[in-house]
């Protein structure tokens, strides 16, 4: 049995979640769209350059959860995922992560993206183990504020070893699937990285090392 580790955005989804909850609330008009939208799109620009500021990121991410109340948050999520993430759910990947399981494997996400929007997800590949950005909780609302250390490039690696600790898992014969330089980090930690439909930048760096590349795109 080895584990399994997936990136979620554009990896196991056709999309970012994290940009398209942004547009969902812009969409339905839960935030300002004009000053909300603009920046948005600049922190996911950031993104894509190697250049974001995580903690900036997810404080602004989590800024609106922090203004209601869990039942409506939920409705808002359910509504959220019929729309916006059913259709662009991956055959293929759900495919790829079956056939993790029906070879003993453990199957894990780990995703930059908090873990109010991406825990619903990952239970629509039916994996219930997952590693993300935790929005710190007091008395049942968000209170905007980052809890711990952010599943963010190096992050991530911090992240999986404390879950190592505690599961008391192996990294022998680890796979780890993501679309992302982001996530070189813990591609090069893993026995089995593996490039999903990368960016140009982790493509090039993927040829340097001979790694497999697949698309669940095509």
């Amino acid at each position: 049995m080895a584990l399994a580790i997936f990136d979620l955005d554009n990896t196991l989804i056709a999309g970012d979640s994290d940009y398209l909850w942004g547009t969902f609330l812009v969409d339905k008009g839960y935030v300002n769209a004009e000053r909300f939208a603009a920046t948005n799109d600049q922190f996911y620009e950031d993104y894509k350059s190697g250049q974001l500021d995580i903690f900036a990121y997810q404080r602004f991410a989590l800024e609106p959860l922090s203004k209601q109340t869990m039942p409506t948050l939920d409705a808002w999520h359910q509504n959220f995922l019929e729309e916006y993430i059913e259709p662009i759910l991956l055959p293929k990947a759900q495919q790829l992560v079956d056939q993790h399981r029906q070879q003993g494997d453990r199957v894990l996400i780990i995703t930059a993206t908090n873990t109010f929007i991406t825990r619903p997800i990952g239970e629509k590949y039916g994996i219930s183990e997952l590693l993300g950005t935790e929005g710190e909780i007091v008395n049942d609302r968000y209170t905007g504020e980052v809890l711990g250390t952010p599943t963010f490039r190096e992050g991530k690696v911090t992240r999986l070893n404390e879950w190592l600790e505690a599961e008391k898992e192996s990294m022998q014969g680890s796979y780890f699937y993501s679309d992302s330089h982001n996530d070189l980090p813990l591609l090069k930690l893993v026995d089995h990285p593996v490039v999903v439909d990368g960016d140009d930048t982790l493509l090039e760096y993927a040829k340097t090392q001979n790694w497999k590349t697949i698309s669940l795109r095509n």
